[in-house]
């Protein structure tokens, strides 16, 4: 008798076949779940493949407008960034996954879920934190710590080897230099030739930009248009062409961006469970709408309400996606606040494309109205009197001058180090 259903994460690759073939013979009846996040993918070969190593059923679900609208779109609001430089790919795709398998797992009457992600990275916490937030009561089977499993598999030598044993269709060989996770929002390299943080990535690793040395000696231009802080429309002004459907002008972002070679990462982060790991990533639409977005906010925001943003919501809610607290009381609490502070974002910015980099060429809108061309203007003084600031300078030196003071008796704040 089965030890019961699993739903397992499964893509079709070495470890997800081994591990599926591997549920089997310990007692287990499986079914296979795989997300369309946007990676360039043969569905009909996947499935074929899962069904042919015995999986009792597989299930694809295209899930890249949710991806899209409910989690990148909200990390442009947000401007996400973790650790100044990672625009969180990866990360941005695990609750859109999650949400879907154990929608599938509670359909097909599951008792379990299961996933390939190793020991050593982020992905474990992501997928279960998830998993029992959504059904706090699922069982979940994690191979990678499993002591039956990685005693027996110690890395992926052994998978190949266990693969050509049990007569498992997979392509992958001994060679292989560097592991790839992909979606619309990204490409991650990371692991073999890559953990050594001062090798130089080969150029054909890279595969959603073009290197930016070759990129196009005509710059290209378009137009980003945002309401609420959300990207709503591209257009292109080489063609006068515009995209409005959420997944077309994410792709179409995409498309320019890479030939135009924008959006590459090359860093050394800080994993949540203690380790540092060095990771390769290309995000050329998400490169793009963060920098527009980023422009249109000084125009359009207030101060007051961006420097909170900044220093909290932007740090904290990229921080809660990238540790796995996507379906956390935190999270939800943050992001509210961040839909009030886009409730004024909206206008257009005019961006050029260029060999790697991402230039503001204006920005306007029609309905905010914080920026006056009368008040900035140097060449007049309507509506504000220069000895205002005279008072003004006094009233911010009352602090600074009792500072000096203090600083005058202790030696002086003249010459100081």
């Amino acid at each position: 008798m089965a030890k019961g259903k699993v739903c397992l994460a499964y893509s079709g690759g070495l470890d997800t076949s081994c591990i599926l073939r591997w549920l089997m013979e310990e007692g287990y009846e499986v079914v296979c779940f795989l997300a369309n996040v946007g990676q360039e993918e043969d569905w009909a070969a996947v499935e074929a493949k899962a069904l042919k190593i015995g999986a009792v059923k597989m299930v694809i679900e295209d899930l890249q407008k949710e991806f899209v609208e409910d989690l990148c779109f909200r990390a442009v609001q947000c401007n996400a960034i973790y650790e100044g430089r990672y625009l969180l790919g990866t990360s941005l795709a695990r609750p859109v996954i999650a949400r879907a398998q154990m929608k599938v797992a509670i359909q097909e009457g599951c008792d379990f879920v299961s996933h390939g992600c190793t020991g050593k990275g982020n992905d474990q916490v992501r997928f279960e934190l998830a998993f029992l937030t959504i059904q706090p009561s699922i069982k979940i089977i994690a191979p990678w710590r499993d002591p039956k499993f990685f005693d027996r598999f110690q890395g992926r030598n052994d998978l190949l080897d266990y693969a050509e044993k049990t007569g498992l269709p997979v392509t992958s060989t001994k060679a292989k230099p560097w592991s790839m996770d992909a979606n619309l929002a990204h490409i991650s390299y990371e692991a073999g030739v890559l953990e050594d943080p001062d090798h130089t990535p080969d150029d054909d690793m890279w595969l959603m930009t073009d290197d930016p040395v070759k990129a196009p000696n005509e710059p290209e231009d378009v137009n980003v248009y945002f309401e609420k802080g959300v990207p709503t429309k591209v257009k292109t002004l080489k063609d006068g062409k515009e995209y409005t459907d959420s997944v077309e002008l994410f792709t179409l972002l995409n498309k320019i961006g890479k030939l135009h070679g924008i959006g590459r990462v090359d860093i050394v982060e800080n994993r949540f469970i203690g380790l540092k790991s060095r990771g390769c990533y290309e995000s050329p639409a998400m490169t793009v709408l963060r920098w527009a977005h980023l422009d249109l906010e000084g125009l359009v925001m207030d101060a007051q309400v961006r420097s909170l943003r900044d220093q909290f919501v932007t740090h904290k809610w990229s921080e809660f996606l990238y540790n796995g607290m996507y379906f956390s009381p935190e999270r939800e609490f943050v992001e509210n606040s961040l839909v009030f502070a886009q409730k004024r974002v909206n206008g257009m910015v005019r961006l050029r494309l260029y060999k790697g980099n991402v230039f503001v060429l204006g920005r306007s809108s029609e309905t905010e109205k914080l920026y006056s061309e009368e008040e900035a203007s140097m060449d007049s003084l309507d509506n504000f009197s220069p000895e205002d600031t005279t008072g003004f300078i006094g009233i911010c030196s009352i602090r600074l001058k009792k500072y000096g003071l203090q600083k005058i008796e202790e030696g002086g704040l003249a010459g100081s180090k």
